[in-house]
Parts: C-alpha cells; sequence; structure tokens
C-alpha cells in the first residue's frame, strides 16, 4: 500500500501527481491545508508557511479558513477584481479542461481560488492583481508587492471540495 504524501510535501511536487489522486486523498489533503491556514494565521514569517502575504511591510501568515469553505465558490460582493494571468514571468496556466478540478481548466480554477483568497483575506488593490503560477513551490497561494502567486497543486486539492465531494451523500 503506497502513503499519500502530506500536505506540504504534495505541494512542492508536480501538480500532475495530485491529479491522479483519489478524490479523497485530495479532499484529505485539502482539509490538512486548512487546518495549517488556522494554525499559522496572523504569525511572522520566520518559517515557511502556506499562505503568506504582505501587510503593511512584514510578510505574516494569511488569515485561515475551514475545511469546509469551497474555494471554487467565489464571491462576487463588492468591487470586482481584476486579474491578470498573463505569466509573463514564467510558467502559463494550463488551459485544458480538467476531470479532478471539477471539469474546470486549471486557469480558470485559480480565477476562482484567486477571487476567494483575496475577498476572504479582505484584500482590495487599486490596480490588477497578476495572478502567477507557482508550481512545486512550498506555498499553496502567496500575495506579495499585488502579485498572487498559486500553486497548482493546491488548485487539484481545493477542487477535491464542493460539488464532487458532496455527490456521494446527496444521492
Amino acid at each position: 500500500m503506497r502513503v499519500a504524501p502530506g500536505a506540504r510535501q504534495a505541494l512542492t511536487n508536480p501538480p500532475e501527481l495530485l491529479e491522479f489522486e483519489s478524490p479523497s486523498t485530495r479532499l484529505e489533503l485539502y482539509r490538512e491545508v486548512a487546518r495549517i491556514s488556522e494554525q499559522e494565521a496572523g504569525q511572522a514569517a520566520q518559517a515557511p508557511m502556506l499562505f503568506p502575504i504582505s501587510q503593511g511591510g512584514e510578510l505574516v501568515a494569511a488569515p485561515g479558513f475551514e475545511g469546509r469553505t469551497d474555494l471554487l465558490q467565489a464571491p462576487d460582493a463588492g468591487a470586482p477584481l481584476q486579474l491578470s494571468f498573463d505569466g509573463r514571468a514564467g510558467e502559463r496556466w494550463q488551459e485544458d479542461r480538467r476531470e479532478s478540478l471539477q471539469g474546470l481548466s486549471e486557469r480558470e480554477a485559480a480565477e476562482l481560488v484567486a477571487r476567494t483568497l483575496l475577498a476572504h483575506w479582505r484584500i482590495s488593490p487599486s490596480g490588477v492583481v497578476q495572478v502567477d503560477r507557482a508550481s512545486s513551490a512550498p506555498y499553496a497561494a502567496a500575495y506579495v508587492d499585488g502579485i498572487l502567486r498559486i500553486n497548482p497543486a493546491f488548485l487539484y486539492m481545493a477542487a477535491a471540495y464542493g460539488p464532487a465531494s458532496l455527490a456521494g451523500s446527496v444521492q
């Protein structure tokens, strides 16, 4: 029997490895990330953390979120955020739809997760937020200097929550 990686290890692996994990494994990793996010919330960034953000010139852990939070249900209240996905400086977001991302492409999932996290973190930028793909990064998502970097492996974890995870209990 193969042991599934822990959340931190899964984030540093190529996202394709998570794509083929079972939905229950990806959901457990997502819940682990959520638990860690709540434990780290508000701490100064002395050690690697899953959700670092810059706040008042300091790097701190972003507010945590519960394991029941569906990050693919983006809030639409308030002024719409302007997001840019044209990764000028590196990796391009995948545009092909993936079953393990609830039928969305990486770019579409990244947009929903970006909007949800920025709203949850109460970040309301005055301009366009650059959303970069940061595969194999030691964090799930980081917001520094107006750039949101999302680890695509985290998208596969977040997509395990929501309609796919509830399908078995609805029938």
